[in-house]
């Protein structure tokens, strides 16, 4: 395990290149992650309707959990004392839990931010809490997780230009006071050394991008994330932005974009050489009755399939392709059945993830461009 001015780095090494697009190995204590990687999304310790089991054989390689929902219910001290997060979970393989920054974000209508922290009350039962980035990498290291991230201010994508800036400021201040927190254990979380990652932010604005990443470069993290967008400005905004940011990393750190999980989406992340991405919308949108397929999303509400015998996908090895018809899913779906839910959220999941390893399959033969031409011909 490398370190980075004290803070543990996780060995990355890069095994492929196709233009901009990447295919590397990260390894973990608790194994090792092939990127690009989508990770997903068990926000309160579980990702809804999904054993540990069935995700490590869908492909799954690493969960996210939030911060902000298992620090209020039950506790992360309550987590530490049943065996850290990996215990909790049910899950060997690595985690990486989001510090609340976003979440400030989505409450602030009720959230009072100041350069010392967020005060906020919680969702759960009203109380007052105050959230700090001293608080957060605390949370943080008593849950346990492989890779923990910063405190962040994440602005909406309508706020103006100095509100903006007083962000990417802030951002940066409770980015070293993580840092520093952060060295101040050792590295070190309730289950052994976690990986500090640090939050470009900095809106649509190409300057205050690089202010915010020339910052974080010179407080020097092992990995960094690009934070605040797919949160309301148009897509070609947020991929422009995302470029001139990811340009602005080290070649030779992993790259993680928060927030991302439609296929021409992750493809476009894939591109511009992002390693990870999460993004709740494959599971939520299973809970409506959507699926991911190679032709788009099928809505299974839909009463032309109502009788259809067809699989979701005809070449698909998830359950729900393998075991049952479109028309069976539709019924499950309509009559409101768990089972509808569970089997398109395993499906939409390993799409996404045969995706992914088609991606870098692709990489490796210098054939991205063709390959990603070929996803988006299809949605």
């Amino acid at each position: 395990m490398s370190n980075n001015g004290g803070l543990p780095a996780f060995p990355f090494s890069l095994e492929a290149t196709d233009g901009r697009a990447r295919v590397g190995r990260l390894e973990t204590p608790h194994g090792a992650v092939t990127t690009p990687c989508f990770m997903p999304v068990g926000t309160k310790g579980t990702v809804k309707g999904m054993l540990p089991t069935d995700l490590e054989r869908l492909g799954a390689q690493i969960i996210l959990a939030n911060t902000y929902h298992l620090a209020l219910r039950p506790g992360s001290a309550v987590v530490r004392d049943l065996g850290g997060l990996h215990r909790f979970m049910g899950w060997e393989g690595p985690i990486l839990t989001d510090s609340g920054g976003f979440q400030v974000f989505s409450l602030l209508d009720t959230a009072d931010v100041q350069d010392e922290g967020v005060a906020f009350r919680s969702v759960y039962d009203g109380s007052r809490h105050l959230f700090t980035p001293e608080r957060a990498i605390a949370e943080q290291q008593a849950l346990g997780a492989d890779f923990i991230m910063c405190f962040d201010e994440c602005p909406p994508a309508t706020r103006d230009r100095s509100l903006v800036e007083r962000a990417v400021l802030r951002t940066t201040d409770w980015a070293r006071r993580c840092r520093e927190a952060h060295l101040g254990a050792g590295g070190q979380g309730a289950g052994g050394p976690q990986m500090l990652l640090g939050i470009v932010q900095g809106g649509t604005f190409a300057d205050l991008r690089r202010r915010s990443a020339e910052a974080l470069l010179e407080i020097d993290f092992p990995g960094y994330a690009v934070g605040g967008l797919s949160v309301g400005e148009d897509r070609e905004s947020m991929l422009q932005s995302t470029k001139s940011t990811v340009d602005l990393l080290p070649w030779e750190r992993i790259r993680y974009f928060m927030g991302i999980g439609d296929p021409i989406g992750i493809m476009d992340m894939i591109a511009l050489g992002v390693d990870l991405f999460d993004c709740v919308l494959p599971t939520r949108v299973a809970r409506m009755g959507t699926a991911f397929t190679k032709e788009g999303r099928l809505n299974l509400r839909n009463a032309r399939f109502k009788a259809d015998p067809d699989p979701l996908e005809d070449d698909c090895d998830c359950t729900a392709c393998r075991s049952f018809s479109r028309g069976a899913i539709r019924h499950f779906v309509s009559q409101k059945e768990m089972l509808g839910a569970q089997l398109l959220t395993e499906h939409n999941l390993r799409h996404l993830f045969r995706l992914v390893d088609g991606a870098r399959e692709a990489i490796r033969e210098r054939r991205f461009g063709e390959y990603r031409r070929s996803v988006s011909a299809g949605w």
